[in-house]
């Protein structure tokens, strides 16, 4: 008994893969391009912003900074006043 199996092949068009292949590359090159020149624009525009500021960021940050050590400190000053106004009524 002689069984033949026929053989299945996939028949693929190259240039249709070499068209796909090269318009994938192509478009990867301009997406790339694209994204390089908005983040030069976006890297740009940020120094330009941190150079026209009257005072630098790390300033700024350290007078915040300041600020908030000062806030904190006054507020646990009031916070203690109250309470030893308060302890003291209750003792009298």
């Amino acid at each position: 008994m002689n069984h033949h199996h026929p053989q299945h092949t996939i028949d693929i068009d190259s240039r249709l893969v070499t068209t796909g292949a090269v318009l994938t590359v192509t478009g990867a090159v301009v997406a790339c391009t694209g994204m390089v020149i908005a983040a030069v624009a976006v890297f740009s525009a940020g120094r330009r912003l941190i150079r026209d500021m009257d005072v630098p960021p790390a300033q700024q940050a350290a007078i915040k900074w300041q600020q908030a050590k000062e806030a904190s400190r006054a507020g646990m000053q009031a916070w203690q006043s109250a309470s030893d106004a308060q302890n003291g009524s209750l003792t009298n």
